[in-house]
């Protein structure tokens, strides 16, 4: 029988501090990506970075809490321990920490909002909205298949492009703009979130993969379950693969005078393609808590993968 968790021990397992790096990894592409197109700005950059963990966390809590409300979680589910389910902490204490997580992203975004004016608003209302819905509320939309849309537009698209944008709209001098200040959207950002949502929702298509027979028994309708086993294995190839198209194409993009900035160096991530393809062969074969491993693993495989290409986007504008 397994020793029950310390109280401190618990809300870090509500919190899943191992999704943190992942929520990090598009800020730092976002940030690289502000780094080709000369428009660093530090402060809100750092304010970006805090407010998407402290989203990623929200989220975290909200889904904790609104999964065992739907009676979605039981104590013998394959994935990690949910906190609310298995009883380790009151479901009422998971609902205000959501709500004081929430609070602080609020908190932090009102920076972002002076610096970027209505875009931030709806990005971040909508983000938190988004958040909650997932899971709960009238509708879960996460339990009829559109949360691989979900994370693909907030965890990659929408939080690489903001990054980006933050940085842009600083630069321009803008104070609360109505519409975004020329040049504060880039086509590159645009391109380089792809990766990140991709890989993003490869991490959420694993944990659909292993949880899809208990899904499906408790109503949870993910796209895991719709597709139904072997397409959504092929969904993870399709984005994983992604990953690594769109830094090969940037590559000969800006080897052929194609894109401002970029090198051959943004190719930097293919050197993670050895473990990629190890991922992609256990998604292939493995089931049930086997994959945990292969979540832990991809979620690792995005924070490398956000490492390199940003290096690779950054260096050979700062060397």
């Amino acid at each position: 029988m397994s020793e029950t968790p310390s109280v401190g021990r618990a809300w870090l397992m509500a919190a899943r501090p191992q999704t943190l790096p992942a929520g990090a990894a598009p800020v730092v592409v976002g940030w690289a990506v502000a780094v080709v197109e000369g428009v660093v700005a530090i402060g809100p950059a750092i304010a970006a970075l805090v407010g998407a963990l402290l989203i990623q966390i929200g989220t975290n809590f909200a889904n904790d809490y609104f999964d065992a409300r739907h009676g979605v979680d039981d104590p013998d589910r394959e994935g990690f321990t949910r906190v609310t389910a298995g009883g380790l902490i009151e479901p009422r204490q998971v609902a205000t920490a959501m709500a004081i997580t929430y609070a602080l992203a609020v908190v932090v975004g009102l920076y972002l909002v002076f610096v970027g004016g209505v875009p931030i608003v709806l990005v971040g209302l909508s983000g938190i909205a988004a958040g909650i819905l997932y899971t709960g509320g009238p509708y879960p939309y996460g339990y009829y298949g559109l949360g691989d849309v979900f994370v693909f537009l907030y965890f990659g698209v929408f939080a690489v492009v903001g990054t980006y944008y933050v940085q842009a709209a600083a630069i321009a001098g803008a104070q609360f703009p109505i519409a975004p200040p020329p040049g504060s959207i880039s086509t590159l950002a645009i391109v380089a979130s792809l990766p990140m949502a991709a890989l993003a929702t490869a991490i959420l298509v694993v944990n659909n993969v292993r949880d899809r027979a208990d899904d499906r028994a408790a109503g949870k309708i993910t796209l895991a379950v719709r597709l139904g086993d072997d397409w959504a294995r092929v969904e993870y190839v399709a984005l994983v693969a992604v990953a690594y198209l769109v830094p090969l194409g940037l590559a000969i993009a800006g080897a052929l005078d194609a894109v401002d900035g970029v090198t051959l160096a943004v190719a930097l991530p293919l050197v993670t393609l050895p473990g990629a393809a190890l991922l992609v062969r256990t998604v292939r074969r493995e089931s049930g808590e086997r994959l945990n491993d292969a979540l832990e693993r991809t979620g690792q495989l995005t924070v490398v993968h956000a490492i390199t290409f940003a290096v690779g986007l950054a260096l050979p504008v700062v060397v």
